[in-house]
């Protein structure tokens, strides 16, 4: 391993990164002296198997009542207005303060 003085690294970043790439360690210095270390990143083993992108795996079927309108009181609820369950009524409203 080369200690290389972090001006000479910056100067001739690409040829230290090609030397990293080829699967050399290099460490850095100041005066000499080792601050750092550039090494290859692990080779990760290539998956099976491509994971699909988005809904691509499979199939599924909408029924018709994806379709359907949401009732006022689902609605209210992903709005983020506070809801409070009523004896009466299926669902009361209650206004923010």
């Amino acid at each position: 391993m080369d200690v290389v003085n972090i001006h000479d690294a910056k100067t001739h970043l690409s040829a230290l990164l090609n030397r990293v790439a080829a699967g050399e360690t290099v460490l850095l210095g100041r005066r000499n002296k080792p601050v750092a270390r550039l090494m290859p990143l692990a080779r990760e083993t290539p998956a099976k198997k491509r994971r699909p992108i988005g809904l691509a795996q499979g199939t599924f079927k909408l029924t018709p009542a994806f379709f359907e309108p949401l009732e006022d009181a689902v609605l209210d609820l992903w709005e983020g207005k506070l809801v409070e369950p009523d004896t009466k009524a299926r669902v009361k409203v209650k206004a923010r303060r």
